[in-house]
């Protein structure tokens, strides 16, 4: 087989003198995509192409049929270009969480020490449980247990920040708080969580606190953390926590207790332990991959190399595009080893580690007729990394935007010949002018060859003179009549032809205006549908493209989102011909209509042998299979749960292949019969993300959203600048759904209300100049929203600060993603403010993947006039 030497490659650099000086470095910035080059003072990012006469030091690469791509150095000379992508990407650490319980300087003193061992800022939210107290209430500590540095939370809990300490078993550095234990009958209990304040994750014991019992009395609670060695209280990461022994001493001499002696054996209760437990951390990482790029004078091929420092086996899923609308094609063989064919629409090439053993690169080869490269990153099994919910795009030239010519002409100082505009056929401007010009000049002789002025009369002179100056001016009457006018001829350059609107699950149609179509009480009329009705063409003249209905189905909850029967559609909102009646209206004035369907969780309608309430009625008549196990009160026989524990209701385990067969039955008949078009998935933190895709794929929504609602990051009661962490995990779970659907942007609200309340408007952009919610990392996937019917309404869970909702609607109907508008605002007094506001969206076309540019700005006003 042939082989392939791509001869010397060069970066180009920019106008001037600027050099390579090495090749750049993968750069932890998280940056997006962008071209980098360097010279010897300066790192260059943005997105262009650079050219340079100069050379520098890059890799021989040599494509074989045989073996990997072979790395020599050697001087470059015809790079088009080279372009980094910034990746960013979570990453699973594992470490111990640390619980101890040591005797003090007596017997009656005792010490609870719990630690981490993985980085972090780790705080122990924590409260002690009383002896007479009934349920799962927590009480604040006497003021004496209390560590230093902690701040008291409402009235019922305390919050200590964990200190770094290096006196582990081990030897390896932990962060740990001490708790000093003192001797209290009426307290029976310890109750923590820990919280890591970088990433805002919460680590509980089955969805619920741990419980470290100080006396025999626990309550006959589940998650009792030491009552019997080898209790598997903390399941999957964390295993087993260690025991709190209870042994009452006998009484002696078969004496019956009293009350000192009952005093002993609950000052002995407890025995000193130490255990480590296992625990996962996500933490993001940044990566970044380049794609150089040049054309093989051999065979005219462009030759790309492509290299990445993402860790692991990593696949690149690859094609080829014809122009701007990124349509994937498969190049023509041959392919680098062990390329495989993925449906006939791309291909899929594993990449080589590097000699060094940081990162893996390849070689590609594409033929001349196409315009570009596209590529997505596989890591190990089952990772995707994009960039930013986008293919990967290597454009090979940039002749979709030549700038406007124009046509010059020149015309040389001889031999022009014109016709002139008499019809004078053919006659040459020249011979004219040659002709004129030979007289005048020997008139001019004919004057200065007279020796004896004398011998020409004055008015001889005068005469010769007069018949120059007729001659000279029939010359230049020939020449301006002759000569054409030339102006230049602007060629315009053909507007391009906009490739037609896409739809996606995640995105609609990239223009979508979402009205949610309901409030907590709505469902109080017993007829919200028919009411809705009535208020469709007006919401149309408003601009709204989606409309969000109520959860449909009969439901133990007034609202619908404590579902029974799935198939049974009628609720406190109307039947289920009411509900095909109000779709069908909303169809009918150009609004698309999404189900809110609650897929988490599902209330059983009969009891089990123990009495316990998980066995499902109805068409779909479920048994506790299809409940997770680790559902702390529904007994369930599932596996166990793959998100957050809903603690109302028995928790669906979506791993069951007849759970997930019958809810994809279930969503395209509600597609069919009802006529919805899309869906709203409540609480989406509870199931993995790729259930939602197989769900998606067989429903085939136009429009779908998730609700995945948890805390933003604060510090002692102020909320943090830096809400990546917050974001990610809402990025993450888009991901796993594969950009299928888009999430409710939770980050941006929080945002939002801090920076309107306090007027901290530097919190609107992050450290990169970007909006600092998901809207600033994937636009086409955020639903922006400043108020629902669990944050306003009634409940008011999260309310919008007071007097500033305008701002925050200004805010989300100007900026890109899908802006959701809350139906008690559309019947408020603001109604006419947010009809202009999605006007002005509508006419300057601002979509989801709008770009925003986000700069320092101070604005005054001085006596209402400057």
């Amino acid at each position: 087989m042939s082989t392939i030497v791509l001869d010397p490659l060069l970066y180009h650099c920019g106008k001037g003198k600027q050099r390579f000086q090495r090749r750049p470095k993968f750069n932890p910035l998280k940056s997006c995509s962008s071209f980098t080059y360097c010279t010897n003072k300066l790192l260059y990012r943005g997105r262009r192409t650079f050219f340079n006469r100069n050379s520098c030091k890059l890799p021989v690469l040599r494509a074989s049929s045989t073996n990997a791509g072979l790395l020599e150095p050697f001087e470059s000379t015809d790079v088009l270009l080279t372009e980094t992508f910034f990746i960013k990407r979570t990453e699973k650490l594992e470490g111990k969480i640390s619980v101890g319980l040591a005797q003090g300087k007596n017997q009656n003193q005792w010490e609870l020490t719990i630690g981490c061992n993985l980085s972090g800022k780790w705080i122990l939210h924590w409260g002690v449980s009383l002896i007479d107290d009934s349920g799962s209430e927590w009480d604040q500590p006497p003021k004496e247990m209390i560590p230093p540095g902690s701040i008291p939370i409402k009235d019922y809990a305390i919050e200590t920040p964990l200190k770094k300490s290096s006196s582990s078993a081990l030897g390896d550095a932990v962060h740990e708080v001490k708790i000093d234990l003192v001797p209290d009958k009426a307290i029976a209990a310890i109750n923590f969580v820990l919280k890591d304040e970088e990433t805002g994750t919460w680590y509980q014991h089955k969805g619920r606190d741990f419980k470290v019992p100080l006396l025999g009395y626990h309550g006959g609670d589940g998650n009792i953390v030491g009552t019997k060695k080898g209790l598997n209280l903390w399941p999957g990461a964390l295993g087993q926590l260690s025991n709190l022994i209870v042994k009452p001493e006998p009484n002696s001499k078969g004496q019956e207790s009293s009350g000192e002696s009952g005093d002993t054996k609950e000052k002995n209760y407890l025995e000193g332990f130490y255990e480590e437990l296992p625990i996962v951390k996500e933490v993001a990482v940044d990566n970044s991959v380049s794609v150089t790029v040049r054309k093989c004078p051999e065979t005219t091929k462009y030759v790309l190399y492509l290299e990445t420092d993402v860790p692991g086996d990593v696949t690149v899923h690859w094609g080829a595009c014809r122009d701007e609308t990124r349509k994937w094609e498969i190049p023509a063989a041959p392919h680098p080893p062990e390329t495989t064919v993925f449906k006939k629409k791309a291909l899929r090439t594993p990449l080589q580690p590097k000699k060094d053993g940081k990162g893996s690169c390849g070689i590609f080869t594409v033929e001349e007729e196409f315009g570009g490269f596209l590529f997505v990153l596989k890591q190990n099994e089952n990772s995707w990394l994009n960039n930013q919910g986008e293919d990967f795009y290597i454009p090979f030239s940039s002749s979709g935007n030549m700038p406007v010519q124009k046509k010059q002409i020149k015309l040389e100082d001889t031999g022009v010949s014109i016709k002139s505009g008499e019809g004078s056929e053919g006659v040459s401007v020249t011979a004219y002018t040659v002709g004129i010009i030979k007289e005048i000049r020997n008139l001019v002789t004919d004057i200065s060859s007279q020796k004896t002025p004398k011998k020409k009369t004055k008015e001889a002179q005068e005469s010769i003179l007069q018949e120059i100056e007729k001659l000279a001016a029939e010359a230049y009457s020939i020449f301006r009549s002759s000569t054409p006018t030339f102006t230049e001829e602007i060629l315009e350059t053909p507007k391009p032809v906009e490739p037609p609107v896409q739809i996606s699950s995640g995105t609609g149609s990239g223009f979508e205006i979402l009205c949610q179509g309901f409030n907590w009480e709505s469902h109080k009329s017993g007829r919200w549908y028919m009411e809705l009705k009535e208020k469709a063409a007006e919401l149309s003249s408003l601009g709204f493209t989606v409309l969000w209905l109520p959860p449909p189905t009969e439901s133990v909850s007034p609202e619908g989102y404590m579902p029974k029967d799935l198939y049974n559609l009628n609720s406190r909102y109307g039947n289920i011909d009411e509900l095909k009646d109000v779709v069908k209206t909303f169809h009918d004035v150009g609004i698309k209509v999404l189900g809110d369907v609650v897929l988490n969780h599902r209330c059983a309608q009969f009891q089990n042998q123990n009495g316990i309430w998980n066995i499902f009625g109805g068409r779909l008549n479920w048994d506790d299979r299809a409940i997770v196990s680790d559902d702390p009160h529904f007994q369930g026989r599932g596996n166990k749960s793959s998100g957050d524990n809903f603690h109302a209701a028995p928790n669906i385990d979506h791993s069951q292949d007849f759970v997930r067969n019958d809810i994809k039955e279930w969503l395209c008949w509600l597609r069919k019969e009802i006529g919805y078009d899309g869906w709203r998935l409540d609480f989406v933190r509870g199931f993995w993300g790729g259930y939602v895709k197989d769900y998606l794929d067989a429903s085939e929504p136009y429009f779908a959203v998730g609700e995945y609602w948890d805390s933003l990051s604060y510090t002692y009661g102020e909320m943090d600048h830096n809400q990546d962490a917050h974001r990610q995990r809402i990025v993450d779970w888009i991901n796993a759904t594969n950009g299928t659907a888009g999430a409710f942007d939770v980050t941006t609200k929080g945002i939002l209300h801090s920076a309107l309340q306090r007027c901290e408007y530097w919190r609107l952009s992050d450290q990169k100049g970007k909006p600092p919610g998901v809207v600033g990392w994937w636009p086409s996937r955020a639903v922006t929203f400043i108020e629902n019917h669990d944050t306003g309404s009634t409940q008011g869970h999260w309310r919008f600060p007071g007097g500033k909702e305008m701002q925050g609607y200004a805010y989300i109907l100007t900026h890109p993603g899908t802006p959701s508008v809350f139906f008690d605002h559309i019947l408020s007094h603001y109604k006419s403010e947010i009809a202009a506001l999605i006007t002005l969206r509508q006419r300057n076309k601002v979509n989801c993947r709008s770009a925003v540019s986000i700069h320092d700005l101070l604005c005054v006003l001085i006596t209402s006039k400057v």
